[in-house]
């Protein structure tokens, strides 16, 4: 009796040390939308700290940031677009272009809750492809021998190699960044090496002014670097930001979110919407002249629940647009479909 006692605790013993420890994470069920608590290995789920930057109170998770000093976080974004122009014969030209922008930020100090950040631009890559040729202008290669990519690569490569101061508190609101004006100064230079004309020199940096800038910069990393509302939100909750598309404001970009999932070390952010399918009619006379667009959105993005930094994103956008010209018997159509891919940190997982 005793060998048998002995045996079945030998088993239970042997039972319990084969048992894997498992962890919590809480998602959307994909087939009912509903969120649920979901139990993994939890050799599986990455550390989550005891108060990481996204952390949820009552279910509700809220986004801060959870820097540290020393460390560099990178952001480099890069966009590929695939457009094809059918003319109204169905002969179809495609072109695809990518462009790649490589920054990271290190942190150099924390006073309060305000954080001091050094901006590295690292290097700037486009390239284009058309008709079977590729061109490319990539500031971490050299000068390109074409003289109308030339002026290009001067300006871009100006552009990197530089650094700029920000301050940012750990809610992610940008509160300034400087050091603008050396990096003018150094493309106005390089400019200045291909172009003798002052008035034309002068325009190519005003028109750099307009589109790297403190106000431009400070748009996209608040816009950007949190995505969480500040109020917070439950997984499976759906939050929409609303955007002009154009400068008149009469197009709109809507942006649908969802909290997806918070576990295994990630908040997965799921993103949909765009511009709804719009047409305009203008007659003229016996002709007819109409222009359709729509512009649909798809994709994820992903951030460190312990730092609160964008780990990945993946964003696809269509966008598609038709111009059709009818005398009442018939009519001849222009279609455009690009299709983007927008991404953050793309070797990230």
């Amino acid at each position: 009796m005793k060998n048998i006692t002995a045996l079945a605790l030998i088993t239970s013993i042997a039972l319990i040390s084969c048992k894997k420890e498992t962890a919590k994470i809480t998602k959307i069920d994909p087939k009912t939308g509903k969120t649920i608590t979901v139990e993994v290995p939890a050799d599986s789920v990455a550390k989550v700290e005891e108060n990481p930057a996204i952390k949820d109170s009552a279910g509700i998770y809220t986004q801060t940031f959870k820097l540290e000093k020393g460390k560099t976080y990178p952001l480099t974004t890069y966009q590929r677009d695939v457009k094809t122009m059918t003319d109204p014969q169905g002969k179809s030209i495609t072109g695809t272009s990518e462009s790649t922008d490589e920054m990271n930020f290190t942190v150099n100090d924390i006073k309060g809750n305000v954080y001091d950040l050094t901006l590295n631009l690292v290097g700037k890559r486009n390239s284009q492809t058309a008709q079977g040729k590729t061109v490319i202008v990539d500031t971490k290669q050299p000068l390109p021998k074409e003289d109308d990519l030339k002026m290009i690569w001067n300006i871009n490569k100006a552009l990197t190699g530089n650094k700029l101061n920000m301050k940012m508190d750990t809610k992610g609101n940008v509160i300034s960044i400087t050091g603008f004006d050396p990096i003018y100064t150094k493309v106005s230079n390089a400019v200045g090496t291909l172009i003798k004309d002052a008035d034309q020199k002068a325009n190519i940096v005003a028109s750099l002014k307009e589109t790297f800038n403190e106000k431009v910069l400070k748009d996209q990393f608040n816009k950007n670097l949190t995505i969480i509302p500040k109020k917070g939100a439950k997984v499976g909750e759906k939050w929409t930001n609303t955007e002009n598309a154009d400068p008149s404001g009469s197009v709109k970009v809507s942006s649908n979110y969802i909290l997806k999932s918070v576990g295994n070390g990630i908040a997965e952010i799921a993103v949909t919407g765009g511009i709804p399918k719009k047409t305009e009619k203008k007659t003229q006379g016996p002709i007819t002249h109409s222009l359709s667009s729509e512009l649909v959105q798809n994709g994820t993005i992903k951030f460190d629940q312990n730092s609160g930094w964008i780990t990945n994103q993946n964003i696809t956008v269509k966008t598609t647009q038709i111009e059709t010209i009818s005398d009442g018997k018939q009519s001849q159509s222009m279609k455009s479909v690009s299709n983007s891919s927008v991404m953050v940190n793309p070797s990230s997982k």
